[in-house]
């Protein structure tokens, strides 16, 4: 039988804890009051990371229910916010009845149903004197081989394949372009924005203008965006402005076997019973830029879409807005190219941003260890004493 020294019914073992735990306690006032250990127990909080959350969960009820009437003022902004949103679409609408007659002069010299005038296409650029030095040795060479040359040269009407070549320079669509697909946007002569009108739910239509083909029988293809400008019920602090919610396409009347967006294949077919073969042919969907206007449809009445999807119909967003934004507005440049050198160093310039942003994360994930500020205080002591940290630290009482 175990022996157990007992002191007034009490077990000997259970004394010497507490007086272990009485000692502790006394030698944690003592450090407590020397300043250098409060010195250093003050930096190592002050070090410690404290995300929002955990801040708040430790406010008074009272403080908490302010912080939700300020919430409650923060939806009323994103309403307010959004109705700036909706008198930026009619003032979009606006300007772009003003830009229309400059872009549809821009048809006219594009398909050379207008030549400009000499004032119309005078242009000084930036290497102006580098041209100007180009043209004064041009003018040495002999009258009649400039003659020659200038009676060779070519003066095709407007602007060549003009939009093909910018979908050719653009990354974002020439990922989009198969083999069989230029040929057709060849003809493509024109692509406008139109905005919804006054009163309608917000959209913006996408017109694609063609000349008399050997492919289709539509002189305009058209791709509708649907959009949303008012913050979501169930998150309204996402709300960032207009987005596009769904978009719709139109039929393309394709010539008989010119239709892009499918192809034939040829399957064998074994009968059940007589082990007969056949020969069967089928048509199946075709990569083609043209599936442009036959999109996805978003998920609605509570169906969700698989992640190849979302990403598909993100992408057709994207594009879509790229159009709107960029394309249409700025199209020379982007078939001179000088848009595409714009964008090239502004993400270039953000890619280096986010490099360096993410190199300084990962400084502080290394400094920042989580420790609970409550097991602070016996850290240090045994520190300060020279001790090894135990393993199960207790809280103690500051003064």
């Amino acid at each position: 039988m175990a022996d157990h020294s007992f002191s007034d019914g009490v077990p000997s073992d259970s004394v010497e804890a507490a007086k272990n735990a009485s000692n502790t306690e006394k030698l944690t006032d003592q450090v407590m009051q020397n300043p250098r250990v409060l010195a250093a127990l003050q930096e190592r909080l002050d070090s410690v990371p404290h995300t929002p959350s955990s801040y708040i969960e430790t406010l008074p009820k009272a403080v908490k229910r302010r912080i939700n009437a300020l919430k409650q003022l923060q939806v009323r902004c994103a309403h307010i916010e959004a109705k700036f949103y909706e008198e930026v679409h009619d003032l979009e609408r606006k300007y772009a009845a003003l830009y229309q007659p400059l872009f549809d002069k821009r048809r006219e010299f594009i398909t050379g149903d207008v030549e400009p005038t000499d004032a119309e296409s005078e242009w000084h650029s930036e290497n102006e004197e580098e041209e100007k030095l180009a043209g004064d040795m041009k003018n040495k060479v002999v009258i009649t081989e400039k003659e020659a040359a200038t009676a060779e040269e070519p003066n095709p009407k407007g602007i060549p394949e003009f939009w093909f070549t910018i979908f050719r320079n653009v990354d974002m669509l020439s990922e989009l372009v198969q083999e069989y697909d230029e040929p057709i946007l060849k003809h493509l002569q024109d692509i406008k924005v139109k905005f919804s009108d006054p009163g309608q739910p917000m959209s913006f239509v996408l017109e694609f203008h063609f000349e008399p083909n050997d492919y289709f029988t539509n002189s305009v293809l058209t791709k509708t965006y649907k959009m949303k400008s008012e913050p979501d019920k169930a998150d309204p602090f996402s709300f960032e402005g207009p987005e596009i919610v769904d978009c719709d396409g139109c039929t393309i009347d394709w010539k008989k076997g010119k239709n892009v967006t499918v192809k034939t294949i040829k399957k064998k077919q074994k009968h059940k019973g007589r082990g007969t073969v056949r020969t069967i042919t089928k048509q199946v969907p075709n990569e083609s830029f043209f599936n442009f206007f036959n999109p996805l449809k978003a998920s609605g009445d509570g169906e969700s879409l698989d992640e190849d999807s979302e990403f598909t119909l993100a992408s057709d967003f994207e594009i879509g807005h790229f159009f709107r934004e960029r394309i249409v507005p700025r199209a020379v440049l982007y078939f001179t190219g000088e848009a595409i050198e714009d964008d090239d160093n502004f993400e270039e310039g953000e890619e280096g941003e986010e490099e360096e942003l993410e190199g300084d994360e990962e400084g502080e994930d290394e400094d920042d260890a989580e420790i609970n500020p409550k097991n602070f205080c016996l850290l240090i002591i045994h520190t300060f004493l020279g001790k090894k940290e135990p393993s199960q630290p207790a809280e103690c009482k500051q003064q």
